[in-house]
């Protein structure tokens, strides 16, 4: 556990076909099921300090404790995702550290000398932030807000995936206001 973020809650893969593999997660390593929102309702979205619409499939599924994110692009908007893949890679872009108090660790990790590169909000009390790989290049560091209905949502998927009998692999994400 990381004396600076506690655990690391999430495993952030960013793929060329989210409908592939969330196929062959949920069918080859029997990881699921998969709640999957193919436009992630994003708001107040920046990069790199400069505002802009952006277009992203999401899937999650949990193996134990640890949540898997799949994370297909799907506009040019500018992001660490976009980046990530116009380098060359696929797979692993990032960890997760999940946090009640996000105000408090953005400014003590700003403090520490991490920059924020990417970020936005999914629901309320649902902000996100990642940080600039400079330090370590190829590790991406994210902080999210868990304080609100997407921290339901979280709970809920783990539920789901605890003796998951493999039917229905893939499912909707939840609605956020209704959480």
């Amino acid at each position: 556990m990381s004396r600076f973020f506690g655990e690391i809650r999430q495993a952030g893969y960013v793929v060329p076909d989210i409908e592939a593999a969330m196929d062959y997660w949920s069918r080859v390593l029997g990881i699921g099921p998969w709640f999957y929102n193919p436009r992630v309702p994003i708001v107040n979205y920046t990069y790199r300090g400069e505002p802009y619409e952006v277009h992203n499939s999401v899937a999650l599924a949990n193996s134990g404790p640890l949540q898997m994110e799949l994370i297909q692009t799907r506009n040019d908007a500018p992001s660490m995702y976009r980046d990530f893949l116009r380098a060359g890679n696929t797979g692993l872009q990032h960890v997760a550290y999940w946090t009640e108090d996000y105000d408090d660790d953005l400014a003590r990790l700003t403090k520490q000398g991490f920059k924020a590169v990417m970020s936005g909000e999914v629901g309320e009390r649902g902000r996100f932030v990642y940080f600039d790989t400079e330090y370590h290049p190829g590790t991406v560091i994210e902080l999210s807000e868990v304080a609100g209905p997407k921290g339901k949502m979280f709970k809920m998927i783990r539920e789901a995936s605890e003796g998951w009998d493999g039917k229905d692999p893939v499912r909707p994400f939840p609605d956020l206001s209704k959480l």
